[in-house]
């Protein structure tokens, strides 16, 4: 009991056991300090290993945005839209169309003209070649048609085709002129057939390539076929 007690009163207990909690406290500080640049350590360390690991995604994204960037000078270098002409002041001007034409040249209404315009590369020239079809304004029949090519800043007529149910379309590169064929006693609604006729540009002129027909009465009973042409 006085083993309990002496130390109680005197103090001497605390006094000698006090360096000892003193060491003993200090001890799990450093224990507890040294942990905890461990964790900092460690924690620098993930951190270090995290930044590397999404530094490689990084790089990524930034390989990538060149690409991204460049897209835009990409698009600027694609050609703008050509300039659109006024095809009625075109064929009027024009002394290779013929005064029949001409007549014809008149609006069908208040904002529609008899012309159906395209334009195309079929010469090769710098500047997009013009592709008019002229039309009738009761039933859109094509009654001619025509290509011009700038040359000197002005259009010059270099295909003209006047014949009736006629109309012309770019196609690759390539002048393709359908005709409706009529026989005799053929409404114009039915014809008996149509010519595909396919020029290409060469030596300052169209030269014809192909030619096809493709004959309608093959599907009327009894009617003799037709021999369809190619060259």
């Amino acid at each position: 009991m006085r083993g309990l007690r002496g130390p109680d009163r005197s103090g001497s207990g605390s006094a000698g056991s006090g360096p000892e909690r003193t060491t003993a406290g200090r001890a799990p500080l450093a224990a507890g300090g040294a942990v905890l640049a461990g964790l900092v350590a460690v924690g620098l360390l993930a951190a270090g290993c995290s930044t590397g690991g999404t530094g490689t995604r990084d790089e990524g994204a930034a390989e990538n945005t060149p690409v991204e960037r460049a897209a835009p000078t990409h698009k600027a270098s694609v050609v703008p839209p050509s300039r659109t002409v006024d095809a009625l002041s075109l064929l009027r001007n024009d002394p290779k169309v013929s005064p029949r034409i001409k007549a014809d040249l008149k609006r069908c209404g208040e904002d529609t003209a008899p012309v159906d315009t395209s334009y195309g590369n079929l010469t090769g020239g710098a500047a997009p070649d013009v592709v008019i079809n002229v039309m009738t304004c009761g039933d859109a029949v094509g009654i001619g048609t025509f290509v011009y090519r700038e040359k000197d800043k002005a259009y010059e007529n270099v295909f003209a085709a006047e014949e009736p149910a006629v109309y012309s379309t770019i196609d690759r590169g390539e002048l393709v002129v359908t005709q409706q064929v009529y026989a005799k006693g053929d409404p114009m609604s039915y014809p008996s057939g149509e010519d595909v006729v396919t020029y290409i540009w060469g030596d300052d002129k169209f030269s014809e390539r192909y030619r096809v027909r493709n004959d309608y009465r093959r599907s009327v009973p009894g009617s003799e076929p037709s021999v369809v042409d190619g060259g």
